[in-house]
């Protein structure tokens, strides 16, 4: 990747982090890499497809996560817990709506859904989780794990009043699902 690439990513997403999408814009990327405004154009087709590559390289690090842990899904999910609430502009950004997916980031998506069912086959194997369908536990490990970050970056978990936690409800849900 070439430095000029990498200037230009990093200046995005410091915007991303600092403002998401909205605050991302191809003049404030080149402004901010100390490029010309037109520079971002000439690596990136537009700023979707320079959110895609953020996107994707999240997905990538996720996949990343997932497959680090070995049979231990708890300690997976948690880690993947951590780095969305650590990075909440960017989980947004990566499950957010998209009008296209660009194939780098189609297939980072394929490639961290696939590290999950793997972890989730781990566990099984392992008896860390009862035998099922892994693709449909993973979903019911993804929608907890997604909808209690949600929930605490709008400020609704906390105020429970059963000192909810996101990586403490994915821990109770795998608790659970071992009986």
């Amino acid at each position: 990747m070439t430095g000029t690439r990498q200037a230009l990513l990093a200046a995005a997403i410091e915007l991303l982090d600092e403002g998401g999408p909205a605050a991302v814009t191809m003049r404030e990327v080149g402004r901010r890499a100390e490029v010309s405004h037109n520079a971002p154009y000439k690596h990136f087709a537009d700023k979707e497809h320079l959110l895609a590559e953020i996107a994707a390289a999240e997905l990538r690090e996720t996949a990343s996560l997932l497959g680090e842990h070995g049979d231990d899904i708890a300690a997976a999910m948690r880690a993947v817990v951590e780095l969305s609430l650590r990075r909440p502009q960017r989980f947004r950004l990566v499950y957010g709506p998209w009008r296209s997916a660009p194939g780098e980031l189609a297939d980072a998506a394929a490639s961290a859904w696939g590290a999950l069912i793997g972890a989730v086959e781990r566990a099984i194997r392992a008896g860390a989780l009862p035998p099922g369908e892994p693709a449909r536990i993973a979903n019911l490990l993804r929608a907890l794990a997604h909808g209690a970050v949600e929930l605490e970056l709008g400020g609704h978990l906390t105020k429970s009043g059963d000192d909810a936690d996101p990586a403490g409800l994915v821990d109770d849900l795998l608790s659970r699902l071992r009986g």
